[in-house]
């Protein structure tokens, strides 16, 4: 058997790729030094591959911000907008990924969506009618060539035609099919250049096979790839899937001439039903995904090695991972602070190429008396994760009274409008500011212990202070304290929670520049004192204005963290339920009448076929967010926050969490979801975000006041808030000041001509 990996981490084992990045958009370096430190990433990378022994090492994988985006700017799907910029290449590409204003012109990101059922998130392509998908870039082939160069054969991927056109969006009348002939000519060419080069093998990603597609799609799919391999000539092509199994169109990928089929075996759960009821073809390599490309959990062998016994008699198999290993953090190396007793429970990137070779080397050897076999049993026959008596009962003893918040959202609403007593069109901010170099160094310095918890606590209340200040200055209605104590929105929550593990260096890139470190669930979560109680009463002491208490929701804690393997999510996320409704109740108790519970990742492990929304986990993440808050007072005014995902086909079930005030990002995806609010007769107030704030860019006071004219031609003015699309905890501070000013003028403007 051979070994085979679908994508690696890019940004480094210490995040070089993201410090690179940061220091050529503040023009400390230049365009040819960050390609130098691609370059050099790229070729650690292939070495360590080829070291750990993986057969089919992949090019093409790395990207200076995302990976669709690079798909896309390689076949010329760049906007007329940005073209109009006449910047360079370089420059062009981050002004697709993060926007720009200057001398050249002033235009906004692209939108970001999830990538399907991770915390990535992708850069949606833009069509316009007039767009000539073609082939013009040449990274795929300068990277082949790159590690030919270092002796090291490696196998080109890139996102297929079929997922390509049907994640981007559309710009006129013409639609995904229109451009089947143009995307089949171009990536025709691109096997011809690869096949010039004596590339052996090209692996072509289409994940959309996972969703639900209908006949028509399936039959789109299959006569869009009877044209392209028709013209595949000598290279050897693998076309491969993930995040889920392929049951729309698996006889039809199957009899398509691939010459192997990548197929995942992970969350795919019905991938192997599926071959053992059709079948698959012997002249095709079955890429088999039997290691979990998402969670960090040491693989258990024995099941895995029973799976294989099982699928070895359709074919030819290749040890694959079930999906890129962009989604778990580098290595366990960096991990000092982690006993060996718990890490010899993790695999992280490096950790799972050396079990894809332990797997190869069981199968080569027909005793599989491994030393690493036997050490693998005995890990899985202990005693995992630590109990809580305490929880299982609370969670046993729970009733349906205990989901429900009463009286109902439309008398809450006249008793929370005296009380709270705002203008329409209320303006307020989603909660974070920017975490300035110092604010960073102040919580360094106290993890370290380089000064003491009094020092730590009077930095943060003088930042406090100021953000508080800042914002009665500009006239914001409802403020916030800024969270300059917090490092990550859902990390600094299971700090304060028993049950979570903490890694030091296990960074996973969510986008572009953006890393984040999940928390590891280790065993039952309970809470054991106030988390945020004391900074958010201090902050009211300071302001007449109302201030949101701040919290992160258990189902994006649980989705934003690697869960446990032996409970089911459910009662996981039940568990972090339980505890963050002891903080919402102390906060009411301590003063704070808003209530932010942040809930940005509702959607993200959403199974991908609608069938499952309900059943598997709609039915028990909604609960979940009204559990948190059905025992708050009627004048409690509870806010959620969402962003970053579609969610116009779950908004009915959105409406159901019963939240006061519900914000969206809407910025980005050009306030598409205010349809959707309309439609259902939404009864939650909402606040669609004005600016988008993954861009450095400054919106106008103008451009701001047209979008709340926007929102207002779909939405009742009584039910709208004015607020950003999502924290401000990336931004500088100049252009989060500018942003926010303008952001209150605009409402002020709107609100005097109402």
């Amino acid at each position: 058997m051979k070994t085979s990996i679908i994508g690696f981490p890019r940004v480094g084992e210490s995040r070089e790729l993201k410090f690179a990045t940061e220091r050529y958009f503040r023009k400390e370096i230049t365009a040819d030094e960050l390609e130098a430190t691609g370059k050099e990433l790229r070729n650690k990378h292939w070495q360590l591959l080829v070291d750990q022994g993986i057969d089919f090492i992949p090019s093409g994988d790395f990207s200076f911000f995302d990976t669709t985006l690079d798909t896309a700017i390689l076949l010329n799907i760049v906007p007329t907008k940005y073209q109009a910029l006449k910047l360079t290449p370089l420059e062009t590409y981050f002004a697709l990924a993060r926007g720009y204003q200057g001398e050249e012109g002033d235009v906004t990101a692209l939108a970001m969506k999830k990538w399907f059922n991770t915390n990535y998130h992708y850069m949606v392509p833009e069509i316009e009618d007039d767009t000539e998908l073609k082939l013009v870039g040449d990274q795929i082939f300068r990277s082949f060539d790159e590690a030919k160069e270092a002796g090291i054969i490696t196998r080109p991927t890139i996102l297929g035609p079929f997922t390509l056109l049907k994640l981007a969006t559309y710009q006129g009348s013409k639609r995904a099919g229109d451009f089947y002939e143009a995307a089949i000519l171009a990536y025709a060419q691109i096997f011809e250049k690869l096949s010039e080069r004596d590339c052996e093998w090209l692996q072509i990603d289409e994940p959309a096979l996972v969703l639900d597609l209908s006949p028509i799609e399936v039959k789109q799919f299959k006569a869009l790839y009877q044209k392209l391999l028709a013209k595949k000539g000598n290279l050897n092509i693998v076309a491969q899937t993930y995040f889920g199994d392929v049951r729309d169109a698996y006889q039809e990928l199957v009899e398509l001439p691939f010459d192997g089929i990548g197929l995942d075996f992970i969350e795919g759960r019905k991938t192997l039903s599926l071959l053992e009821t059709y079948g698959f073809p012997k002249d095709k390599l079955l890429f088999a995904g039997i290691i979990n490309g998402k969670n960090i959990w040491k693989n258990n062998y024995q099941q895995t090695l029973a799976l294989l016994k099982k699928i070895k008699p359709f074919g030819e198999v290749v040890l694959n991972t079930s999906c890129s290993l962009l989604h778990v953090p580098f290595t366990l190396d960096n991990e000092s602070t982690l006993s060996k007793d718990v890490k010899d429970h993790f695999a992280f990137a490096v950790e799972k190429l050396a079990e894809l070779n332990d797997l190869k080397k069981i199968m080569a050897d027909n005793d599989g008396n491994q030393v690493f076999l036997r050490e693998n049993r005995a890990l899985f026959d202990q005693e995992r994760f630590s109990k809580n008596e305490q929880v299982a009962k609370r969670i046993k003893a729970l009733t349906e009274k205990d989901f429900v918040r009463l009286p109902a959202l439309m008398k809450r609403a006249v008793v929370q409008k005296d009380k709270l007593k705002l203008p329409i069109l209320p303006t307020t901010t989603i909660g974070s500011f920017p975490q300035t170099k110092e604010v960073k160094q102040n919580r360094a310095k106290f993890k370290k212990g380089e000064i003491s918890e009094y020092e730590y606590k009077v930095f943060n209340q003088a930042k406090i202070a100021e953000c508080i200040a800042f914002q009665e200055e500009i006239g914001l209605d409802v403020l916030v304290h800024g969270e300059f104590e917090r490092n990550d929105m859902v990390e600094y929550f299971g700090e304060s929670l028993d049950g979570y593990l903490f890694t030091e260096k296990a960074w996973v890139q969510s986008y572009g520049t953006r890393c984040v470190k999940p928390p590891i669930i280790w065993g039952d979560i309970s809470r054991s004192k106030p988390i945020t109680v004391a900074y958010s009463k201090y902050a009211q002491t300071l302001t007449e204005k109302p201030m949101k208490g701040m919290l992160t929701g258990p189902v994006t804690i649980l989705n934003w963290s690697f869960p446990r393997e032996d409970i089911s999510l459910r009662e996981s996320t039940l568990q972090l339920a339980l505890a963050i409704q002891e903080e919402v109740l102390d906060l009411e108790a301590n003063g704070i009448g808003i209530i932010q519970i942040d809930e940005a990742a509702l959607r993200e492990k959403l199974p991908l076929r609608k069938s499952d929304w309900h059943s598997e986990y709609l039915d028990w993440a909604i609960p979940a967010f009204r559990l948190v808050h059905s025992k708050v007072q009627p004048t409690t005014q509870i806010h959620t926050h969402m962003c970053y995902s579609e969610f116009a086909d779950i908004i009915q079930d959105i409406d159901n969490m019963d939240a006061d005030v519900i914000s969206f990002e809407a910025s980005r995806s050009n306030l598409d979801i205010l349809d959707a609010l309309k439609a259902i007769d939404f009864q939650t107030q909402v606040g669609p975000g004005v600016y988008d704030i993954h861009s450095p860019r400054v919106p106008s006071v103008k451009e701001i006041e047209a979008t709340i004219h926007n929102i207002l031609k779909k939405l009742p003015i009584e039910k709208v808030w004015v607020n950003p699309d999502c924290g401000l905890k990336t931004r500088g501070v100049p252009e989060t000041q500018a942003s926010l000013k303008n952001l209150t003028l605009a409402a002020k403007k709107v609100r005097g001509g109402v």
